[in-house]
């Protein structure tokens, strides 16, 4: 058998991969964005099946498929149509998906490729040859009836960045706090000193401190869905320019009320056609949440490695699990090793952000965003690594990570800040001088206080008391 077949589109013939499911549309693309290397994401062609899937059933409940117009399907082959569709959502075929994801700005490609596979794939299940010119259930009257790669490609944006923020990385961030939250509980009872400026604060307890990572997360899962909030709209239904030409009235609702079904996630038809089409912002805007919890993961992780510098030499206030050898050179040196994993992670979906915010802002121009497989790709890339990443810091560091009572306690009654709790008993600038000389003598407050007899000796003791320092007071 020969390692190729001719296939023949509207500019000719070409060659295709002899067993491939998709033709010369395709094949096109291929060779003509040989850029990356990088495919469009998985998720965003398993959206694509999906929302073919869709449209394929608006198309049937509406006559159109079995209707009066050219080639009509029976019932047969409509249930082949929408059979194979499930197939590319289910992720069956994820290896006939080839064309680079620095292709066509509107996506057009990987469209015909999805429609292109579709087709092939529902002839050969509907007992016929696939391989034969003549197509039976055609990728563009039948698999792409109704639609443009204009409004279909977004739509399928959106379904698969919602769906990966609602699958992936929710439960990640959720899972991270709750982790969080239980190390707060834990670590209620253990002192420490505060840091300002990375410079030495008065007292609070290990608990509070990691409550207020809990609270950051808490943040982040809010965001979360602010960002899948932002691309519930979706333009199917617009076709070309938002127009709706060629399609059903009731198409675009018809489609996108399946989606809801079928997702489980509050999709709705655009409210304007012509933004739904044109623009990305609500892409934007999405990605821009993403960017802030990025900045929140980053900052999380990178103080969880500050607490647990050293072991002699740092603070080392909590134990972060050892998990392999820090270095070539220095035996026995372990390194922070998920902190830095996460912290890159975070580094790069921020990096993302500039690449979204640019597309978006410098894409639309007139009826279509022309950006849109690398601002599908991008934001798929940044859902994807940090609920991944999120997933094995809470795995690797989190559900081990200890605190250490006795470093923690060591620096409490040393800090100069301890004299703070006396600004009511002496005000603040006999208070500046005991601090002054406490450092330069390298005495505690404690013990200046108790020879220079500043209070009588249960006042100082209840002034200097650490956990009352960590609650207010009436």
């Amino acid at each position: 058998m020969s390692e190729f077949r001719t296939e023949r589109d509207s500019m000719g013939d070409v060659q295709v991969p002899a067993n491939a499911y998709y033709g010369a549309q395709t094949q096109r693309a291929v060779e003509n964005f040989p850029v990356s290397g990088w495919n469009l994401h998985p998720n965003l062609i398993h959206a694509m099946g999906l929302v073919k899937f869709s449209c394929a059933t608006a198309n049937r409940d509406l006559g159109k498929l079995t209707g009066s117009g050219k080639n009509p399907l029976n019932d047969a082959q409509v249930d082949a149509l929408l059979a194979a569709a499930q197939e590319v959502a289910d992720g069956q075929h994820d290896d006939q998906f080839p064309i680079d994801v620095f292709q066509t700005g509107s996506g057009t490609s990987s469209n015909m490729n999805v429609n292109e596979v579709i087709s092939n794939r529902a002839i050969e299940i509907n007992g016929n040859d696939r391989f034969e010119a003549s197509k039976a259930i055609h990728p563009n009257d039948h698999v792409n009836m109704g639609q443009s790669t204009n409004d279909t490609f977004p739509t399928a944006i959106h379904v698969a960045v919602a769906k990966s923020i609602h699958e992936a990385l929710i439960p990640a961030l959720e899972r991270f706090q709750k982790s969080l939250a239980q190390k707060a509980d834990e670590w209620d009872q253990i002192i420490k000193i505060g840091r300002t400026h990375l410079a030495d604060a008065t007292p609070l307890r290990l608990g509070q401190e990691f409550s207020g990572f809990a609270r950051q997360l808490e943040l982040s899962v809010g965001r979360a869905k602010r960002a899948l909030e932002s691309v519930l709209e979706l333009p199917v239904g617009g076709t070309a320019v938002g127009s709706g030409i060629n399609t059903h009235p009731e198409f675009g609702s018809r489609v996108s009320a399946n989606l809801a079904e079928r997702t489980g996630i509050a999709f709705t038809e655009s409210v304007n056609h012509f933004e739904g089409n044109a623009q990305r912002d609500g892409l934007v805007e999405c990605h821009g949440e993403l960017k802030a919890i990025a900045s929140t993961l980053f900052n999380v992780a990178n103080n969880i490695r500050w607490l647990g510098s050293g072991p002699r030499c740092g603070f080392y206030e909590v134990k972060i699990p050892d998990l392999q050898p820090g270095s070539s050179i220095m035996p026995g040196k372990v390194n922070p090793v998920m902190c830095e994993s996460l912290m890159q992670v975070c580094a790069r979906v921020i990096g993302n952000d500039g690449c979204i915010t640019l597309s978006g802002a410098a894409g639309g121009n007139f009826q279509l965003n022309i950006m849109m497989p690398v601002m599908g790709h991008t934001t798929l890339e940044s859902i994807a690594i940090m609920a991944q990443g999120v997933d094995a810091f809470v795995d690797f560091c989190m559900k081990d990570l200890e605190a250490n009572e006795e470093a923690c306690g060591s620096a409490v009654e040393k800090s100069l800040s301890m004299v703070t709790s006396l600004n009511p008993h002496i005000g603040y600038e006999k208070a500046s001088q005991l601090a002054k000389e406490a450092f330069k003598t390298g005495k505690t407050i404690r013990e200046l206080c108790t020879e220079q007899a500043i209070l009588p000796p249960d006042v100082l003791n209840e002034a200097l008391d650490p956990m009352s320092m960590t609650e207010p007071h009436a």
